[in-house]
């Protein structure tokens, strides 16, 4: 018998990778093989890329996919919806899994699961091989959430729902963001978007800072009230003058820092209203640091919240608003290169120069 083979991204060691072909594996009871029809370059694989993520330096790469069902393992026949699952089904899954055992688990902090990198972590060379997304196949284990995609959300917009648009609807969930209130984004790439999108819908007013016009564009079709061009007011004393003047000198109800740069956190303690929600997301990478004075959080009364992850089932929750939205919002565009698998490094490097917003890989 012929034994089907897929290829996958295998990162040797920081800005050195290659295509390795492995065999794709038969699902286990309660698991599936997805077979990749996209998966999307996220800021976290250009950490990665760069040789700054906390413990990955080699492995597979990649999180943000979408697919079809190429074969079911025993016993599952539906998704965490309870929505009726075969092969062909078009569906996305939680990139990390909550194993409902661990001191966070049994706590409902399921985006804290100790074990939530348990698969993602394994080299390819472990069985079943297919433990990210820059790959032809997907094996999803039976701890990790899988959810049909609508119809009429297409591959292009549903690869993105299990990491930047569940993540930012957690976070805004978490910091208790809504209508009447404004928020400043500290970042216009796709957390930065999906936020600003999110917000649109809920009746909160944005404002989006970035220093790329074409990424503020961007932000203004989906639904920013304003936006600041950093490169075009670079004394942070003017910016804070700006940003008070628009919120009647009292600064935003709440901000969301995206940009994975630490001097914006810092800027950020500054600009908020005086017992505001800073809810930070972006800053990830270990030894980054800056100064800041931690009195001025204190006299200010800030509540600072950094989230990771999300719970798992946030990505039904994605998807539907993406079904949902679909027509308002642009979300198509925020895709606006794409690299098939052979080109992945192309793919990254051009990431890494930001002269690409969201570049995807689109398998054939």
């Amino acid at each position: 018998m012929t034994v089907q083979t897929g290829k996958l991204a295998y990162m040797t060691e920081p800005g050195k990778l290659e295509l390795r072909e492995f065999p794709v594996p038969e699902p286990g009871p309660g698991a599936l093989v997805m077979r990749t029809t996209r998966a999307n370059v996220c800021g976290s694989e250009l950490h990665i890329w760069n040789g700054k993520h906390p413990v990955k330096r080699s492995g597979g790469i990649g999180h943000e996919m979408t697919g079809v069902v190429a074969a079911l393992g025993e016993g599952t026949d539906r998704d965490n919806a309870g929505a009726p699952l075969a092969v062909g089904d078009r569906i996305a899954v939680v990139y990390f899994q909550a194993c409902e055992r661990c001191f966070h688990c049994v706590r409902g902090e399921w985006n804290l699961c100790d074990n939530a990198y348990e698969h993602y972590a394994k080299q390819p060379t472990e069985w079943p091989h297919f433990h990210t997304s820059f790959a032809t196949h997907y094996y999803a284990t039976p701890r990790q959430h899988v959810y049909r995609v609508p119809d009429r959300v297409p591959d292009s917009v549903a690869a993105a729902a299990n990491c930047a648009l569940s993540q930012v609807m957690y976070g805004i969930d978490q910091a208790g963001f809504g209508p009447g209130q404004t928020i400043l984004i500290q970042g216009a790439g796709g957390l930065g978007l999906y936020a600003t999108a999110v917000a649109a819908t809920r009746g909160i007013r944005t404002i989006v800072v970035d220093g790329v016009p074409a990424r503020l564009e961007q932000a203004r079709r989906f639904g920013a009230d304003h936006t600041l061009d950093i490169s075009a007011m670079p004394d942070a004393d003017e910016r804070r003058s700006w940003v008070h003047d628009l919120t009647e000198q009292h600064g935003p109800d709440g901000m969301i820092e995206v940009t994975g740069v630490p001097a914006a956190f810092a800027e950020g303690l500054s600009l908020i209203r005086r017992g505001g929600t800073y809810l930070v997301m972006g800053n990830l990478s270990p030894g980054s640091v800056v100064d800041y004075d931690p009195g001025l959080a204190t006299r200010r009364a800030l509540r600072v919240l950094h989230v990771d992850r999300y719970a798992p089932f946030y990505l039904k929750q994605a998807l539907d608003f993406l079904a949902e939205e679909g027509g308002r919002f642009p979300f198509e565009g925020l895709v606006d290169a794409e690299f098939p698998l052979e080109r992945i490094v192309d793919a990254l490097d051009a990431s890494a120069r930001r002269e690409v917003t969201r570049a995807s890989i689109v398998m054939s």
